[in-house]
């Protein structure tokens, strides 16, 4: 008897992720996901990969953390990470987490595997060859051109050619698809048929695709909201400043000697201009570089790292916000966690064009400034045409009705999310029903 058969939904699901669960974005964009799941009744295992495991992990924060994740419904799966060398140590994580993978869902009755990602879908591929258990490829992004474009890999190479072999092998395979942009879902699936206005569509052979952008969770947001911008300059020692702000990684698609131009722009425009930067990135090479441009740490900048949770009280007090990423074919692909982040807070962005779908959403709800390219003269006029535009009366309520129709957590991507696994549920009975 077919397994979809022998379990109605909600659904037995392995989600996997080739990280580490103490990276932020895990908590961020996986965890939370994985959560209002779980709330929707499905049994969540997860299973991450971690560097140095069992010994990085002291068994206090290791219980602590499977209790905590119990708690939210989620069974957790830890395994060692291998680095080096590069495509070995891969293969064999691969190997591993697929053997891993497909005695779980023996064990457990599994019926679908959710892979974030190239890798970890590889993983799930291989765990469910002649099985029943179905198949999510959630593809964060052109993964093989991504390395080719930052320089890493040769365009055609070997490691190139297997991951687009893989790619091309999991798309046939797969059950069901996320991917994070329209731009990208027209490149990806140029035959996909729309279902809906809002994100759903399918192959012709009715498998489902969801577009989910990286979304964030307002609620911290809307509490911070509920504080002036004003006082939480105050509270931040900046008041009377114009704050550009930036979150995120620095270096390689992040142009960080681009935002320190910009940085050093603003303050030659209005010497009150106060840079604002959250990162979790190694901070002291930038704090040469704007030492360099002039700049005086505490003075004119401040580069700190925070927890998430403390994210959307610190980024209150920022006016305006950068989003420098270096275009490229495979940032067509990409959907910026800080753009959400900083609409959430209410802050005007100034970002680079070429990005997934930031063109069409900056420009249409009229919450940001796109540049043409990074010349002095550029830079310059989108910084006045972003305080400019942050000045306006009804530009924090413009900035939250973007994100509450783009890039809610719970309100568009959760409900995607579950919105896929009851299509790919109702694909398969109707599949069951005609075999």
């Amino acid at each position: 008897m077919p397994l979809f058969q022998k379990r109605p939904y909600p659904m037995k699901l392995l989600y996997i992720c080739y990280f580490s669960l103490r990276e932020p974005l895990v908590e961020t964009q996986v965890l939370a996901y994985l959560r209002q799941l779980a709330d929707d009744g499905h049994q969540i295992w997860f299973m991450s990969f971690e560097p140095g495991w069992p010994d990085s992990w002291p068994d206090t924060e290791k219980q602590a953390t499977q209790a905590r994740l119990a708690a939210s419904g989620i069974q957790w799966i830890a395994l060692k990470y291998h680095k080096r060398p590069s495509l070995p140590a891969t293969m064999w994580d691969i190997a591993v987490g697929a053997w891993f993978a497909r005695r779980l869902a023996r064990r457990e009755g599994l019926q679908v595997i959710h892979g974030r990602a190239h890798v970890a879908s590889a993983m799930g591929a291989l765990a469910r060859w002649k099985k029943p258990q179905k198949l999510i490829f959630d593809i964060r992004g052109f993964n093989p051109e991504e390395y080719v474009d930052a320089g890493r890999w040769k365009a055609g190479g070997l490691k190139f050619r297997l991951m687009k072999a893989a790619e091309r092998a999991i798309v046939r395979v797969a059950n069901g698809f996320v991917i994070l942009t329209d731009a990208g879902r027209e490149i990806m699936f140029p035959k996909a048929i729309a279902q809906n206005e809002l994100g759903a569509w399918c192959l012709p052979d009715h498998r489902p695709i969801e577009v989910i952008p990286c979304c964030v969770n307002t609620s911290g947001y809307q509490k911070s909201s509920e504080i002036s911008r004003d006082q939480a300059k105050h509270d931040q020692g900046l008041t009377g400043r114009r704050v550009v702000a930036y979150v995120g990684a620095l270096g390689g698609w992040y142009m960080t000697d681009d935002m320190v131009k910009a940085w050093s722009i603003a303050k030659r425009q209005d010497p009150s201009s106060f840079a604002l930067i959250f990162t979790q990135s190694p901070k002291e090479p930038l704090i040469q570089s704007l030492i360099q441009a002039g700049l005086e740490e505490n003075t004119d900048f401040r580069v700190q790292k925070v927890a998430p949770s403390e994210l959307p009280e610190r980024l209150r007090a920022a006016d305006i916000a950068l989003s420098f990423i270096k275009p490229s074919y495979s940032k067509i692909s990409s959907s910026p966690t800080k753009l959400a982040e900083y609409l959430a807070s209410g802050c005007v962005v100034v970002s680079t064009r070429k990005i997934g779908d930031c063109d069409a959403q900056l420009s249409k709800n009229n919450v940001g400034v796109l540049l043409d390219d990074m010349t002095d003269e550029t830079i310059a006029q989108a910084l006045k045409q972003a305080f400019q535009m942050a000045s306006e009366p009804d530009i924090e309520t413009r900035c939250r009705s973007t994100v509450d129709q783009l890039f809610d957590l719970k309100d568009v991507g959760g409900k995607r999310y579950k919105r896929l696994y009851k299509r790919l549920f109702q694909s398969s009975m109707d599949s069951n029903s005609i075999s």
